[in-house]
């Protein structure tokens, strides 16, 4: 039985939809898989792959920039990841970027993020093995959160067992807490201890002061007003120095003449020289005031000569002569 033109048509447009189908299917499969754009090769080492598989998408700041091409083990706690990355991303990737496995969302596939570096390293070329980050697994977190569970049981017995015996009035705390007398000493002793508190702000505040007010007066020490001030003048301090060298001399000169003055009182006391025998010698001082009495009986007969002398006609005109002379010279 020979088919229809029209069951003809339309087996002809069922093999051509699907031909397209499996041609784009192909495509985005492709497209997934890198293997129709221009593409290099990058390979990161790790311990854990976590469940990584090949095809799962490389992110490169977050930006899907290729797929894992294969997984390869190397030892027992080595697993080598060879990444097919887009040559446009390819470019900013710096030799001290680093990669890390992570999760597509919560529970999504695994994909590698590869982390930019400083930007100041050369870029990687094909084929180069970039530093990766150990990714905590989930067994670790299930260890961790086991560990910090116990540890969370033991401090709760722990409080348990503290606050039993607070509320039973064991231990310092206990009778603190319990004990009506000595609650009220220490409210006591806690009054006075505000009161103490007080009382060394206040001091504080005195203790301020009195340093800003010796502040101000060691300041005020530098002005020229003040005695110091005016002694840190150069010419000052020189005039200054003079003064106090010639201090200095004038009283080495007074110790010397005190020290002479000493000497002579010494030799006098002694019996050396005249003064002592003037001092101590009654005999001499007798024989002096009789001299001197002689002396002015003497003077005073001499005196009564001479008007005598004057008065004689042999002299007078000798001592008119004198008188004439004296009035001329006066003249």
């Amino acid at each position: 039985m020979e088919k229809s033109v029209s069951q003809k048509l339309r087996l002809g447009l069922f093999v051509l939809i699907g031909l397209i189908i499996f041609i784009l299917a192909i495509y985005y499969i492709g497209s997934k898989q890198q293997i129709f754009g221009k593409t290099e090769t990058l390979r990161a080492n790790f311990n854990n792959v976590s469940g990584l598989q090949p095809g799962n998408a490389v992110r490169f700041s977050g930006i899907n920039a290729g797929s894992v091409k294969e997984i390869e083990i190397i030892s027992d706690t080595l697993i080598s990841v060879e990444m097919v990355i887009e040559k446009d991303v390819f470019r900013f990737i710096k030799k001290d970027a680093h990669a890390s496995i992570g999760t597509d969302g919560l529970v999504g596939n695994m994909v590698i993020n590869i982390i930019p570096g400083s930007g100041n390293q050369p870029g990687v070329t094909s084929g180069d093995l970039i530093k990766t980050d150990r990714k905590v697994s989930t067994d670790d977190l299930l260890k961790t959160l086991s560990k910090t569970n116990t540890n969370a049981q033991m401090i709760t017995k722990n409080f348990l067992e503290i606050s039993d015996k607070i509320n039973g009035g064991h231990g310092p705390l206990g009778i603190l807490l319990n004990d009506q007398d000595m609650g009220k000493d220490l409210k006591i002793s806690v009054s006075e201890l505000r009161a103490s508190i007080a009382y060394l702000k206040n001091t504080s505040r005195g203790t301020t002061r009195t340093i800003s007010q010796l502040n101000q007066m060691i300041s005020g020490l530098d002005r020229k007003e003040n005695v110091i001030g005016v002694l840190k003048d150069t010419a000052v301090a020189n005039k200054v120095k003079k003064v106090i060298i010639n201090l200095d001399q004038s009283s080495a000169s007074i110790n010397r003449t005190v020290d002479n003055l000493n000497a002579t009182i010494r030799n006098a006391k002694e019996g050396k020289g005249a003064i002592n025998y003037l001092s101590n010698d009654s005999t001499l001082v007798k024989n002096i005031d009789s001299t001197m009495v002689n002396i002015n009986k003497a003077s005073y007969n001499l005196n009564q000569n001479l008007e005598a002398l004057k008065h004689n006609f042999l002299f007078r005109g000798y001592f008119k002569k004198l008188e004439k002379q004296k009035k001329n010279q006066g003249r």
